[in-house]
């Protein structure tokens, strides 16, 4: 029994239980429907083993709305805690574990799979690249994210999820304080999942310096493209330090190492320094990508080039190395110095100047432009005053000194909320709308997009701008209630209401997908937007090679002078369709990635024998690949002609 009983959650609880059951219903229903339609087969087939980069996007995207909803879950949870004082629907441990794993869902396991799917579905077509660089390791990638994501959500129902913060401070996180396993799902999850991201950067690093089409300087990519780029660089240099972080934790909470203790030599500020130094890039690894997909939706809709585009390049490397050197301003208020406290304010000042330099970049675009307002651009419009509000307030918290007023309030917890989501999410949403046509083909019906963009902005400001206000007032963030003397409860109401009409709007998302998929008309156009860009220049659906022939690029906007700049411009003249080389499927990532699994649970209940087997089972599917010999495959000519006819291709 007591091998059993380390598996059973620390704190239960009604809300707990209710949720065990649903997870477990839910699961019983997914593998009965998949196995009442024998689709296990074609999910093997085509997705499990799929090198393809366009479904691994997929793959990416449907984890992201899932956790989207997971976090959204929590995130409304928190609001009606503090919608009344004294509130007690959720104790003092349910809310830490609740705010720690909404933090950790939303960053890492939300915000960081809809990037990469958007890096997945669009690098490739917007390079003129077959493929990413490493097909089978985008798979590894992806299945290494996955279960990293798995590995973490099962905390919430076997061993108790991490209550330490989404930050995980020590010594809040060590043994002493933070005595469950919740805190090791939260150490070795990440790894896992991190590993995979730091993947995901070196290939397309790779993918983009060495597969770009004939033509295609880096001076003439896609703006998305760039950002793509400079954010797989920061991953690089980032998530590293990340990973030997997370390492030392799990060494200071397994082996009785003292990297992080406060006492015996060890040093609790180094995790907050090194959590710091990826955590505050990591915020740009979200928002270049986004900067990115606003500079491709504002020109397709206002119907010019995008205003200043090697100003905006430059801003993007210059934010990108600015964003190793501001890490201190979150813990301006912990003891490292005045001289200290000042350097890292300019820094954090100055970061704000290639920003700004992006916001006007936009703004001019639009000026004399003849702007359609349709769904994916009234959320870059929405997005702008919004964020430049958020990075108003980051200016403010730039300032050391005030710092010690607005630090851990609700201040800090509205700045960063103001940021991300109209800086990612909208831009998440944006995207997602607008290249819906060229992933499902059909598109989005406008009216419920725009109904939703706009209720999902009325309930955003009615969430956040009160925190400012109780912020101010002194309202602290991360505790669970408060008196009603303060006088922090209307403001707090205004915000759970504002976090009801958010959850509304993306309950129209959902209904609109639902909606679009029943009635939207499925002859349209592979360019339904006129867009400008070389990933319109491919069928919809788009074919498992791309593009037919390679194009061959002759400036900036390749697509849009394609279509209106004469014979000159063609991106296919003269071209003849030749058989294709392309990557073969292989479930090896599937299976290794399964024995990651079987490692990290066993390193989380410190069950050494199942580590060591899943350890050799990792080992061993490394082994198989060392020795496989798989040259892929080829699409004759043949082949590809009757696919482009099906297709209703226009290669010439």
């Amino acid at each position: 029994m007591e091998f059993f009983e380390r598996f059973a959650i620390p704190h239960p609880s009604f809300l707990i239980y209710m949720a065990m059951i649903s997870i477990v219903l839910g699961a019983i229903v997914i593998v009965a429907g998949i196995t009442y339609f024998k689709k296990w087969g074609y999910l093997w087939r085509e997705w499990i083993t799929t090198v393809d980069h366009k479904k691994i996007g997929i793959m990416y995207l449907i984890v992201a709305l899932v956790m989207l909803f997971r976090g959204g879950v929590d995130a409304v949870m928190l609001r009606y805690q503090l919608a009344m004082p004294e509130n007690t629907f959720l104790d003092s441990q349910h809310y830490n574990e609740v705010f720690t794993t909404h933090g950790v869902v939303m960053i890492l396991f939300m915000a960081m799979p809809f990037i990469i799917f958007f890096f997945n579905f669009l690098v490739p077509l917007q390079i003129g690249a077959r493929d990413v660089a490493f097909p089978r390791l985008n798979s590894l990638s992806f299945w290494l994210f996955f279960m990293g994501m798995g590995l973490f959500n099962l905390s919430f129902i076997v061993g108790g999820s991490p209550d330490a913060g989404w930050t995980s401070y020590f010594p809040l996180a060590g043994n002493e304080f933070s005595t469950s396993v919740g805190t090791n799902y939260y150490m070795i999850s990440l790894q896992i999942a991190g590993l995979g991201t730091l993947m995901t950067g070196i290939n397309f690093m790779t993918t983009i310096f060495r597969m770009r089409a004939p033509g295609m300087t880096l001076m003439r990519m896609p703006m998305f493209t760039w950002s793509a780029l400079i954010a797989n660089v920061i991953i690089v240099f980032a998530f590293p330090v990340l990973t030997v972080a997370l390492a030392m934790g799990t060494l200071d909470r397994l082996a009785g190492t003292q990297f992080f203790t406060t006492d015996n030599g060890g040093m609790d500020m180094l995790w907050a320094n090194l959590f710091w130094v990826w955590g505050h890039p990591e915020v740009y690894i979200l928002i270049l990508p986004a900067f990115g997909l606003y500079s491709e939706i504002i020109p397709v809709f206002a119907r010019r080039n995008l205003y200043g585009y090697t100003s905006m390049v430059f801003s993007m490397i210059i934010i990108s190395v600015f964003s190793f050197g501001v890490w201190t301003h979150h813990f301006f208020t912990m003891g490292q110095g005045a001289l200290t406290n000042s350097v890292f304010s300019i820094t954090t000042m100055a970061i704000a100047i290639p920003t700004g330099v992006k916001i006007f970049n936009w703004l001019f675009t639009l000026y004399k432009g003849k702007i359609e307002m349709t769904t994916p651009m009234l959320y870059a419009m929405l997005f702008i005053p919004l964020f430049t509000l958020g990075g108003v307030t980051g200016v403010m918290l730039a300032m050391s000194a005030a710092d010690y007023q607005y630090h851990n309030s609700m201040f800090l917890v509205a700045h960063f909320h103001n940021v991300i989501i109209p800086g990612v999410v909208y831009a998440m949403l944006a995207g997602l709308t607008f290249y819906w046509p060229k992933l499902f083909g059909f598109m989005l019906n406008e009216k419920i997009g725009k109904a939703t963009a706009w209720v999902m902005s009325i309930g955003f400001v009615l969430a956040f701008i009160p925190m400012y206000i109780t912020g101010l007032d002194g309202q602290p963030r991360r505790g669970y209630t408060y008196s009603e003397v303060t006088g922090y409860s209307t403001l707090n109401m205004v915000a759970f209401i504002g976090s009801i009409i958010m959850t509304i709007s993306f309950l129209m998302l959902v209904y609109n997908i639902y909606y679009s998929f029943r009635y939207a008309s499925r002859d349209i156009s592979s360019d339904p937007w006129d867009a400008r860009s070389l990933e319109w220049a491919t069928n919809t659906p788009i074919p498992e090679y791309n593009f037919a022939v390679t194009p061959q690029i002759k400036s900036r906007e390749a697509f849009w002078d394609h279509k209106y700049g004469g014979k000159d411009m063609d991106l296919f003249a003269g071209q003849k369709i030749e058989r294709i080389h392309m990557p073969n499927k292989s479930g090896v990532p599937f299976i290794m990635n399964v024995f990651f699994f079987i490692l990290g649970f066993c390193l989380i209940f410190s069950i050494w024998i199942g580590a060591i087997i899943g350890l050799i089972g990792v080992l061993g599917c490394m082994l198989h690949r060392s020795f496989e010999d798989d040259h892929g495959f080829y699409f004759e000519v043949e082949e590809i002609e009757e696919i482009e006819r099906e297709k209703r291709g226009a290669i010439k």
